[in-house]
């Protein structure tokens, strides 16, 4: 989707290496620096771990996002440059990300409320393997599954976690998630699934008490947790930026041909 709006008013925010910090410096002094309430577009300044927390910090705003690359990596990013930022946004192309949303329930019966733009993953607190029951729309699809974790990831998060675990790359505008297994056990040659993104997924632990298990919803971690449940939150949109001919769908495109 192609942006025609006027981003007159911009808020910087960056990370805390020295380039980021350089690179605020910079376009402060040419474009000024607004709050983020007060801006029509955010600009983020450093690597794809700054573009995930500032869409947290601006999930629920409605403002734009607009990452330019001063970190380690920038799959998130557009191409660092100071000069007519003004006219590269009004010429950029929005993408719209719906969050995952985790409801993790502890041992202790407390619950905890989560979203993540990449994934939702849980993972093994020691050395025994954890055993996981998954269940799709409130029906079993698998009664043990004996694995270091599993993780459903969103289509903008596919590229992440979820390709490590050789979970498959997902076209951002397709409405689906992966359900990818982290180092299956048993069923040893099970490589996952792909679910529509209106699934509604639970993951209990199999002996919890035995086999500790956390979840994590992007850098939100819940300790101890007996179920788990993730669904795609469509009561949320984020709108993220991207320069003509480097939009989201184009680098996960060329990701699936391996540059």
């Amino acid at each position: 989707m192609a942006s025609s709006k006027r981003y007159d008013k911009i808020a910087f925010v960056a990370s805390a290496s020295a380039e980021a910090q350089t690179a605020l410096e910079q376009l402060t002094a040419m474009y000024g620096n607004h709050s983020a309430a007060d801006a029509d577009v955010v600009v983020a300044l450093g690597g794809d771990g700054l573009m995930l927390q500032t869409l947290h910090a601006n999930m629920r705003s409605g403002k734009p996002i607009y990452g330019m690359h001063r970190g380690t990596v920038g799959f998130l990013m557009n191409e660092y440059s100071t000069h007519d930022l003004r006219t590269r946004l009004a010429a950029s192309r929005e993408s719209l990300i719906n969050p995952l949303l985790m409801r993790a329930t502890d041992i202790h019966g407390a619950v905890h409320l989560h979203h993540a733009i990449n994934e939702v993953a849980l993972f093994r607190q020691t050395y025994q393997v954890a055993k996981l029951r998954i269940l799709i729309d409130e029906h079993e699809r698998m009664p043990e599954l004996m694995a270091d974790g599993i993780l459903v990831a969103t289509p903008a998060g596919s590229t992440a976690y979820n390709l490590s675990a050789q979970g498959p790359i997902l076209p951002i505008n397709a409405a689906l998630l992966a359900l990818t297994p982290i180092s299956a056990f048993r069923p040893r040659r099970w490589r996952g699934a792909l679910l529509p993104n209106s699934a509604f997924v639970v993951i209990e632990v199999i002996e919890g008490e035995k086999r500790p298990v956390a979840a994590v919803a992007d850098h939100d971690e819940v300790r101890d947790v007996r179920r788990v449940e993730v669904l795609s939150d469509k009561t949320i949109a984020m709108r993220m930026l991207f320069d003509p001919g480097h939009s989201l769908e184009e680098r996960i495109l060329r990701e699936q041909f391996g540059y």
